[in-house]
């Protein structure tokens, strides 16, 4: 066991609608910015007891940076390790009922402003600023003026780093690791979906740590697929996770822990119970026992199958 730590997403708390399978049953009808802001705190004060400490969040998390600012100005003991993105704009304006989310935009003018608001709220504890959903056909592999930007954020002391998402993920990291700044590699973090149903990154992530960058695997619960409402009553999944006293989800969250390459497993949790059934994977992960188990759990898909189901969730 590489020594892998859970850490907390806020992507499902920050906004009132979001792509996980059964969040209607996760959180309560009323949405409000203040009753899920006291709901983040509860979540981050219940992850500060529980030893977690890397929190994510982004700009397009709705108000996910303002939450865990506000978290963190109350705090006295020493904070979390803070990481946050650039890259979408939150366009839905606190709705459930909008076409569109938010709005992907990878320019030099999007960086400035984004990292701007995201400093004048984090900046005291902001440790990595990374490019939200980085894929091959976006702009910024030829775009000097954002590179550079990238590279002075860098130099400020904050890490840079990038989060991938869809088929093409594994050329993407691979990509990025041959991204050079004055001599020295720009990104130091990389963040991508791998779970149980889309390990094809996993090879890819294998390298970037064996590069020296930090290696942090997001969705690995598949946007709630891969928990008891998601997997079929009689799969072998749920047969395993019967067997140890767990739920699906501990199981999915294990196998990303289990990684010899990965350094962070992100829990989507939105309630205080969630986060704690979750940390039950950090047992499972570190029991030797279960490493064939967890390995043997793997049921891949086609990666373009994959992504186009999740693009069909519907925020809810």
């Amino acid at each position: 066991m590489a020594g892998a730590e859970l850490g907390l997403g806020l992507a499902a708390i920050g906004r009132p609608a979001y792509i996980n399978v059964g969040r209607d049953a996760d959180l309560p009808a009323d949405r409000s910015p203040e009753v899920l802001r006291r709901r983040a705190h509860d979540l981050l004060d219940a992850a500060a007891g529980l030893g977690v400490n890397y929190v994510d969040a982004a700009r397009s998390y709705g108000l996910a940076e303002e939450f865990l600012a506000s978290w963190l100005r109350g705090r006295t003991t020493p904070p979390p390790f803070v990481a946050s993105k650039w890259g979408y704009r939150y366009t839905a304006g606190w709705r459930i009922d909008t076409p569109q989310h938010e709005v992907k935009d990878h320019s030099a003018a999007m960086l400035a402003q984004q990292f701007r608001e995201s400093h004048e709220l984090l900046g005291p504890w902001l440790r990595l600023y990374q490019v939200h959903s980085l894929t091959l056909d976006s702009p910024l592999w030829g775009d000097p003026a954002v590179i550079r930007e990238l590279a002075q954020i860098r130099a400020s002391g904050v890490e840079v780093g990038l989060s991938t998402s869809g088929p093409e993920q594994a050329a993407t990291v691979r990509r990025a690791l041959d991204v050079v700044v004055d001599g020295h590699r720009l990104f130091s973090s990389v963040q991508s979906t791998w779970n149980l149903y889309e390990p094809s990154v996993g090879p890819a992530l294998a390298d970037a740590h064996a590069a020296g960058l930090r290696v942090v695997i997001k969705e690995v619960l598949a946007n709630g697929r891969l928990t008891d409402r998601g997997v079929d009553p009689s799969s072998r999944l749920t047969e395993a996770a019967r067997a140890h006293g767990v739920g699906v989800d501990v199981l999915a969250l294990a196998a990303g822990l289990a990684r010899p390459w990965c350094d962070v497993v992100l829990s989507g949790a939105v309630s205080v119970e969630q986060l704690a059934a979750n940390m039950r994977a950090l047992e499972l992960a570190g029991d030797p026992d279960t490493q064939g188990l967890l390995s043997s759990l793997l049921e891949p898909q086609d990666p373009g199958e994959y992504w186009g189901n999740r693009s069909r969730l519907p925020w809810r």
